[in-house]
């Protein structure tokens, strides 16, 4: 009976108490595949919700593109965004992870947009739109991919980052993105001046 309850109790630790390097920080839990922390969270909940409006769209480009190509980039973001959709809902439900259930307020008005163009309007905001926003979850994909915690985030994200730069590529590839409008990098960090070696005296 002692041994039972002892047991209980140190798994009920462990399942409470962050591991070793997160221990105090606010939003770590233990979760299958190792520690799962707020970024991680963030990240299943971007790559939802964009797959909540670039599956409509890339729906919608079918009707309202001029371009074949735009056509065929949006069924490829559909049948991606479904796949990876379903993966999605599955990781987020065994990390014990909500989800949205709606696109958020800049998607909501990217469809908003979209749906008062068509032709050759709809061609060219389709192409910056969606190469913007892909951008923007990219860079959420890279930075959870390089520092997560979580074995399970680690194969999510590579898994997550090959459809974002297949889909990016793809846009960039109708000739339609105005990359001039897009966020610039990130400014560097200066590069310390590396001391130069000391010599002796002959």
């Amino acid at each position: 009976m002692a041994a039972g309850f002892a047991l209980a109790a140190t798994i009920t630790i462990l399942l409470v108490i962050p591991p070793t390097g997160t221990q105090g920080r606010s939003g770590w839990t233990q979760a299958e595949g190792g520690p799962l922390g707020p970024a991680d969270r963030d990240l299943l909940a971007k790559v939802r919700q964009a797959g909540l409006w670039e599956i409509p769209t890339g729906q919608q480009a079918q009707q309202r593109a001029s371009s074949e190509k735009v056509k065929d980039v949006g069924m490829h973001l559909v049948e991606d965004h479904t796949k990876l959709d379903k993966v999605t809902r599955e990781l987020a439900a065994r990390l014990d992870v909500v989800l949205p259930s709606q696109p958020n307020a800049d998607q909501q008005g990217w469809m908003a947009q979209l749906s008062a163009v068509t032709g050759t309007a709809y061609d060219r905001d389709f192409a910056n739109f969606l190469r913007l926003a892909h951008g923007k979850v990219f860079t959420a994909i890279a930075a959870v991919r390089a520092g997560t915690r979580n074995d399970e985030m680690r194969r999510f994200a590579t898994q997550a980052n090959a459809v974002v730069l297949k889909h990016m590529t793809l846009l960039e590839s109708t000739g339609l993105v105005d990359f001039d409008s897009l966020p610039e990098p990130p400014t560097p960090s200066p590069v310390p001046v590396a001391a130069e070696p000391r010599r002796e005296n002959p």
